[in-house]
């Protein structure tokens, strides 16, 4: 049994992007089972895709309200199959999963900064056609005075089976205890293919050359234009918790993908 308890007596409430599936299942279910509003609710039933879960759990951030997700998008990786059957026992036999975020701090080329959380990764991307120029620092060490490329990542574990993995990056386990260091087409140096870092790590990329060279940052959906230097790190004092069923968790999806052919 998951420790949310309840069963009948859950407070639900439900959100879904504007995708006609998950309006669909959004008509059904509160026509189904009584509901709240969010901020009242014991439990947040989002309808969607993987960037509808990421949006619903940045919206619900400060609340510390758990989220269950039913696949109602496009790709559901971070989401329970959609089934209307019993859902508030079902709900209360799910298995949470506390994900701690990166927080990104970007300072942009007017010398404003911008901080925002990404689950998922950081990423920054060159902006025109000229390949990015990023000096990579851990912990207040030069470990690449010059990494010419598309771009570069952080990932966290949960993350690591998204766009990290896209960038041919490693899938790691939730509780391995490391981030994802991932070159975006690298130029040079041409055989670097990341690293892994402690979760404790501290990571700040300066833009070389940032004028005819211009990069942007990306926190999960945050998007920050210009930027000069990004600084990333897990923060441990911010928890986000999904709920998920107990034949289809997260971790064991997540490892099941260092097996994928």
């Amino acid at each position: 049994m998951g420790d949310i308890g309840g069963g009948h007596d859950l407070r639900l409430a439900f959100v879904a992007s504007s995708a006609p599936s998950a309006q669909r299942g959004l008509k059904s279910l509160t026509g189904r089972y009584a509901h709240v509003a969010p901020e009242d609710a014991d439990v947040i039933v989002a309808l969607g895709g993987d960037g509808f879960m990421l949006e619903t759990l940045h919206a619900h951030q400060h609340a510390s309200k758990p989220i269950f997700g039913m696949h109602r998008g496009t790709v559901g990786f971070l989401m329970n199959a959609f089934d209307e059957t019993d859902l508030p026992a079902r709900i209360a036999a799910a298995k949470p999963i506390d994900l701690a975020p990166l927080v990104m701090t970007a300072t942009i080329y007017d010398g404003t900064s911008v901080a925002a959380h990404a689950i998922n990764e950081v990423s920054l991307l060159r902006e025109t056609r000229q390949s990015a120029k990023i000096r990579v620092i851990v912990d207040g060490i030069v470990r690449l005075p010059e990494l010419i490329c598309d771009g570069v990542l952080v990932a966290t574990p949960a993350g690591s089976t998204a766009y990290n993995l896209s960038a041919h990056g490693p899938v790691v386990p939730l509780n391995a205890g490391v981030l994802c260091l991932t070159p975006i087409s690298a130029f040079r140096p041409r055989r670097w293919s990341g690293a892994l870092l402690p979760r404790d790590a501290r990571v700040t990329f300066e833009v070389l050359e940032p004028e005819k060279r211009p990069v942007l940052a990306v926190a999960d959906y945050t998007e920050v234009r210009d930027v000069i230097r990004v600084e990333i790190a897990e923060d441990p004092a911010n928890r986000f918790k999904m709920l998920f069923d107990p034949d289809h968790d997260l971790e064991e999806r997540v490892l099941k993908e260092q097996f994928q052919s």
